[in-house]
């Protein structure tokens, strides 16, 4: 199996497009009107946030495994669960500023990409649920779960940066090279 073109066959889901240009909207809408639009997308640091915030989560909630399967410390897997699930929201803030600047074919693996991170938060406050009233081989499974599905979506915010090139130039004098805004640039891809 090619993993490259099962990722790339979500950017010809055109089932997605309504869902997608609502969330576009919405997501720029709500960014737009609270003015958190540079400071979620990284234009402060010169670099994209939400790549930075999701490795907080990631390896919060992979370690969660490790302590628990090799070292046998539930109480240590739980309290790493519960870090990434602190760290989720202002990662999905940041994921869902940067979708509004996306074209149609990246909006699509966004849209897949949130609806598989989303089925790994709801999997790991599950496990968190779980390890807090000491159900350990649902607290397990609800994890191994949750690593699967953040795998995918892992995968396919993987695809949109290297694939797709979601966010490249971003803060790159882009108009002195392709006479385009970089919003235009991002459009026309």
């Amino acid at each position: 199996m090619n993993l490259h073109r099962a990722l790339a066959a979500v950017e010809r889901f055109r089932v997605l497009d309504g869902v997608a240009a609502t969330a576009s909207r919405v997501a720029g809408t709500a960014v737009d009107r609270a003015r958190l639009g540079g400071v979620l997308r990284g234009s402060w640091l010169g670099h994209p946030v939400h790549p930075l915030l999701v490795t907080v989560p990631i390896g919060a909630w992979t370690t969660s495994a490790v302590f628990d399967v090799v070292f046998k410390d539930p109480a240590a897997a739980r309290r790493l669960v519960g870090i990434g699930l602190l760290a989720t929201p202002p990662t999905v803030l940041a994921g869902w500023a940067d979708y509004a600047l996306l074209n149609r074919p990246q909006q699509r693996v966004g849209l897949v990409h949130a609806a598989s991170n989303g089925t790994a938060v709801l999997l790991f406050a599950l496990s968190y649920r779980a390890y807090r009233r000491e159900r350990l081989p649902a607290a397990r499974r609800y994890c191994l779960l949750g690593l699967a599905a953040m795998g995918v979506g892992g995968a396919l915010g993987g695809h949109l940066s290297y694939a797709q090139g979601a966010g490249v130039f971003r803060w790159q004098p882009v108009r002195a090279l392709t006479d385009r805004s970089p919003r235009e640039y991002l459009h026309a891809a």
